[in-house]
């Protein structure tokens, strides 16, 4: 569940920070987790080309930050991918199509890095086939490794380390201007195609098409408690688990420690935290100033690597373009209460007959920290 930390902390702030003593803020403000970040700061810093390729792959976007990509380094020049069957997401994503979605945002990034020291890598998806509607213990993904000194750079490879899903409140003043559309779309692997709108009415009706999204999420208890166990509060929590929704800084640190942030509070729909919290998640949709989405003509597990490939390359063009992104795709999510809301976005955007794999809300906000991340040595399984 996306939440804006800035809104959160703007409506439970008030009383709650000023409770905190100037002590306490001192030493808060070394709360920064920086175990969980230094993938990011060691990125590139492998001399073995398919290990200086993986230390990119695994800042790609993928849903929930579960990360869920494990690798087999026992071939020479070769990584077969496989698919963490103990990070999925079954009750919001029961198909596991979101996770196939990120785990094509891993390839790309990988792609990319390779190509940056001459590697061209032939990826062959699922090539022991697939089930339609559970992800299993067969490859994702096998990737071969040749030196080519014809291989060409992508320069969006440039943009990675700045790259954020962007889950702030967007500035409403500046417009998403249709030049950066038209770079958006312009870009594709085959079988997905592209859209974007910075329409009035069009973004009008998505954002509501969103909070009814959003409300069926977090009234659904399963679905809601889902999100809500993927939180990490505080340096310790996100250093010892890097990954799934992260609330780090001082902030959130002196809430935690005050009892007045949690996950259990945030369970109880009682609560202050509760009810503030949702309306911060809400009231963030609201400034969203245009919207990109991705659509493919079937659903095969192909086709959503093939969305995730290009996720990947649409968020490094709004990075390269100044511009912040955010999945905001629960109304996209294939479980029975978000059945109606499902029919009606693709409605919506004229996809009825297809699948739309991805939904963002684009907008100017400022930069903020990167997502912790595994390092490449959790991830591979084999070598």
């Amino acid at each position: 569940m996306p939440i804006s930390r800035r809104k959160f902390i703007g409506i439970m702030g008030g009383g709650t920070i000023a409770a905190a003593t100037v002590g306490a803020m001192t030493f808060l403000s070394t709360r920064t987790p920086n175990k969980a970040l230094a993938p990011w700061k060691l990125a590139g810093g492998y001399d073995e080309p398919r290990r200086r390729a993986l230390s990119f792959a695994i800042l790609a976007p993928n849903p929930h930050n579960r990360q869920p990509w494990q690798v087999d380094l026992s071939q020479d020049n070769k990584i077969i991918l496989y698919a963490d069957t103990e990070r999925l997401l079954p009750h919001t994503d029961p198909f596991n199509r979101q996770i196939t979605i990120g785990l094509g945002c891993f390839l790309e990034l990988l792609r990319m890095a390779a190509a940056e020291e001459g590697y061209l890598v032939s990826i062959a998806g699922f090539p022991e086939g697939f089930d339609q509607d559970q992800l299993d213990k067969r490859p994702v993904a096998s990737m071969t490794f040749v030196k080519n000194a014809s291989v060409q750079k992508d320069p969006l490879f440039s943009h990675v380390l700045s790259r954020r899903s962007l889950k702030e409140p967007f500035d409403l003043s500046r417009n998403v201007p249709n030049d950066v559309l038209s770079d958006l779309e312009n870009m594709n692997q085959p079988g997905v195609t592209i859209a974007t709108t910075n329409r009035a009415d069009t973004v009008g009706k998505l954002r509501k098409l969103t909070h009814e999204a959003l409300a069926i999420e977090i009234e659904t208890p399963r679905t809601y408690k889902e999100s809500v166990d993927l939180f990490r509060i505080g340096k310790s929590e996100i250093n010892a688990n890097p990954d799934g929704i992260d609330f780090s800084g001082p902030l959130f640190d002196s809430l935690s420690l005050a009892g007045l942030f949690s996950r259990e509070l945030t369970l109880d729909t009682e609560s202050s935290a509760y009810e503030q919290g949702v309306g911060a998640v809400m009231s963030n949709v609201d400034t969203a100033m245009g919207y990109v989405w991705l659509v493919t003509k079937s659903n095969t597990r192909i086709d959503q690597l093939n969305a995730g490939r290009d996720w990947l390359r649409v968020n490094l063009t709004t990075t390269s373009l100044g511009v912040g992104v955010q999945p905001i795709s629960q109304a996209l999510q294939e479980y029975a209460e978000m059945t109606e809301t499902f029919d009606k976005v693709h409605r919506l955007l004229n996809a009825q007959g297809k699948t739309v794999q991805m939904l963002g809300r684009l907008g100017y906000a400022e930069m903020v920290p990167p997502s912790p991340r595994w390092s490449i040595e959790s991830k591979i399984i084999r070598i």
